[in-house]
């Protein structure tokens, strides 16, 4: 019998490294797949926007035709700078107020579903999760036609304030603090620790992991709209990045200069969020593989 396993496990040696090498094979191309207009979108940002337009989102290093202009002009502090740093720091105070806001609102929803027995939980629940499946484009106007009403239009308030419920955010704390034990809250009140000390000084802190990858998600998410707030702000004074940048293409002429060089400078926020918190999704993705 042994001998029997052994050979088995000779015959499926092979078959396991060629299972590797196409799963390798699988993702090296996924990932090219993924960095290709990234890394195109960055060449052509060194280079003029006549090229843009002449060659396209090529990936030729043409060292004489690449400098640092676009980005000496998008710095230069000109009209076409001001109104891009304008739009910038828009984008930045909707992102983070967003961010904050749901995280927050979106645990103690989840935290009340999870820990706490009440009637109608389960139907509570599912009501959440059912406004998942409801495309955005059936809200759009309800939700316009409540931001009117509530005289939120033009304004950074009418933006935010349709966002910080996410069902899909409650949903993934709720996943997550299920995987945590309900003794915690015991111990909490045997040391006289409130509620609100419970959810905040103890289950909070151990749900780092699951703050860090909704906060990616909710970040990238809110950093990129560009359909909800183009409905809700008129002013340009009030733009969104996204927003402004579509506003640099029109049949009248093209500003290709600011609009590359300022799509790769707006990747920066979200790419140093990422750095930032890698490491809690990291241990996010193992905390459930090791069990103590």
């Amino acid at each position: 019998m042994a001998d029997k396993n052994k050979v088995r496990s000779i015959n499926d040696k092979p078959m396991h490294k060629i299972g590797v090498v196409l799963g390798t094979g699988f993702f090296v191309l996924l990932c090219a797949i993924i960095i290709f207009p990234v890394f195109a979108g960055l060449l052509a940002s060194f280079r003029p926007g006549t090229e843009l337009i002449r060659r396209g989102l090529a990936i030729n290093l043409d060292l004489s035709t690449m400098s640092l202009s676009n980005y000496t002009y998008l710095f230069s502090g000109n009209a076409d700078s001001q109104k891009y740093f304008m739009w910038y720091k828009n984008s930045l105070i909707i992102t983070i107020v967003s961010v904050v806001l749901t995280l927050v609102i979106c645990y103690f929803v989840a935290y009340g579903l999870t820990m706490y027995n009440f009637r109608l939980k389960n139907i509570l629940f599912f009501l959440v999760i059912a406004t998942m499946m409801v495309p955005f484009e059936i809200l759009m106007l309800p939700l316009y036609k409540e931001i009117i009403a509530l005289g939120l239009i033009d304004s950074y308030t009418g933006v935010i304030i349709t966002g910080i419920c996410n069902a899909s955010t409650i949903f993934f704390f709720r996943q997550y603090l299920g995987g945590l034990p309900k003794d915690l809250l015991d111990a909490g009140r045997i040391d006289g620790a409130t509620e609100y000390g419970i959810a905040v000084k103890i289950i909070l802190l151990l749900t780092k992991p699951a703050f860090a990858s909704m906060g990616i998600l909710s970040a990238m998410g809110t950093w990129n709209a560009i359909l909800w707030p183009l409905l809700v702000l008129k002013g340009a004074e009030k733009f969104t990045l996204p927003i402004g940048l579509n506003t640099l293409l029109t049949p009248y002429g093209n500003n290709y200069d600011v609009l590359i060089a300022g799509s790769m400078f707006g990747i920066l926020p979200i790419f140093v969020i990422f750095l930032i918190f890698q490491k809690y999704i990291i241990d996010g993705m193992t905390a459930g593989a090791v069990k103590g």
